[in-house]
């Protein structure tokens, strides 16, 4: 039997440098086929790379650049779930090559685990499309928007521009210039916002991407680090909320959140006029823009 485990042993360390070999290329060969706007990245000059740069991986994932370099380079690091999730969130991996990641990284795979989600089916899309002139979006527990219809993006085209390409619904609150703010009631809303955020970092601590996220923004805004601090905590739900949009002027809405099977990390959210007044204004946005998305 010593001799068994002996051989085995051997077998095992003799192929770990094949295996650390074969992690490398497979996440070069990931990072090449994502390009800078699938992550909301500006293009940029002079770019030799044909996807992302490891730097930019590394910030997105939340993790240092000198590690996942190492990482890429095949050298004999420890990888944690949380980390490895990270990555394949930024790299765009689907449930097989999540899978293959973990199994080259050495690190035992949960498939009921819940991780993040960068896009979503042409069914869920085509609900959202259905619900129009409603303005609908799905987000993730982190606010990320994964997905919007027509109206949405007529509604907040102009905060989403000014946010500059951060697809986050916090982010763009937070660090729009008051004027382009879409939400009236700010000292309202956003303290709920973003109580309902630490709710679900609850089950995120420690996650590098959540991390990153929330440093990202205390960094950027003082109010936003000023609420995060407080430690306040809520459950989401239906609520009133009054935006405001350059063409049409103040509209009320009546917020609903609906769970979409399979999906347990991200939900619809859809906005229902909540007075004749506002119900006019966003038949008028739609007419306006309907060669405009």
């Amino acid at each position: 039997m010593g001799g068994v485990t002996t051989m085995a042993t051997q077998q095992e360390r003799t192929g770990q440098p094949r295996r650390r070999h074969e992690l490398a290329a497979f996440l070069r060969g990931r990072r090449a086929r994502v390009t800078p706007a699938d992550v909301g990245l500006p293009p940029g000059l002079r770019r030799r790379t044909p996807g992302l740069r490891r730097e930019e991986v590394a910030q997105l994932s939340g993790v240092g650049v000198t590690w996942y370099t190492w990482l890429e380079q095949g050298r004999p690091i420890n990888a944690s779930a949380q980390v490895l999730d990270a990555v394949a969130r930024t790299l765009r991996l689907d449930r097989p090559e999540r899978e293959h990641l973990y199994h080259l990284a050495g690190v035992p795979y949960a498939p009921d685990r819940a991780v993040d989600v960068d896009e979503i089916s042409p069914e869920i899309q085509g609900i959202l499309d259905a619900l129009d002139p409603r303005p609908s979006v799905v987000y993730n527990t982190r606010y990320d928007i994964l997905a919007t219809n027509r109206a949405y993006r007529l509604l907040f085209d102009s905060a989403g521009k000014a946010a500059q390409g951060m697809r986050n619904v916090l982010w763009t609150l937070f660090t729009v210039p008051g004027p382009v703010c879409p939400l009236v009631d700010r000292q309202t809303e956003l303290p709920l916002m973003v109580a309902q955020l630490r709710g679900a970092y609850g089950r995120h601590v420690g996650e590098p991407a959540w991390e990153s996220f929330i440093a990202r923004l205390c960094s950027a805004s003082a109010y936003f680090a000023e609420l995060w601090e407080s430690g306040d905590v809520v459950p989401p739900g239906p609520r009133v909320k009054t935006f405001r949009h350059c063409a049409v002027g103040e509209v009320r809405m009546t917020s609903v959140s609906l769970s979409i099977n399979g999906m347990p990390e991200c939900r619809i959210v859809t906005y229902t006029a909540n007075d004749e007044e506002s119900s006019r204004a966003i038949e008028n946005l739609c007419a306006r823009g309907a060669d405009a998305v």
